[in-house]
């Protein structure tokens, strides 16, 4: 069953915009204490890009802050991140996390990916 499913990728040339999109399955999102972002490039290890917990807290990694916002539509059980000002280091697979508690344990969830890719 596919919980997650990411939208919006694609290229880009340094400096513009996108906008991705994380629809999650219906009843999903009662039991998410937090989603988000990460991203891997290649040859490069997984990262963390920016999350929103249940409270709508946010937190960004140090390379995107100012540039990137995480938002959450509760009414559509959809997650966004809007990059703006892109970097050819931007460049990766993004995808979409999540994690819920199921009975009394913490479940990550993730999507399939969605590839970003920045020309210079």
């Amino acid at each position: 069953q596919v919980h997650l499913v990411e939208s919006g990728g694609g290229l880009v040339q340094a400096g513009g915009s996108l906008r991705l999109s994380c629809a999650a399955s219906s009843g999903f999102m009662s039991s998410v204490i937090a989603m988000g972002w990460y991203r891997q490039a290649p040859g490069k290890q997984r990262e963390s890009v920016a999350i929103i917990t249940r409270g709508g807290n946010t937190n960004y990694a140090a390379s995107v802050k100012g540039r990137f916002t995480i938002s959450r539509d509760n009414a559509a059980n959809t997650v966004h991140l809007q990059m703006n000002i892109l970097k050819p280091e931007d460049t990766a697979v993004y995808y979409c996390y999540a994690n819920r508690l199921i009975e009394t344990s913490l479940v990550d969830f993730w999507g399939q990916g969605t590839q970003v890719t920045v020309s210079s």
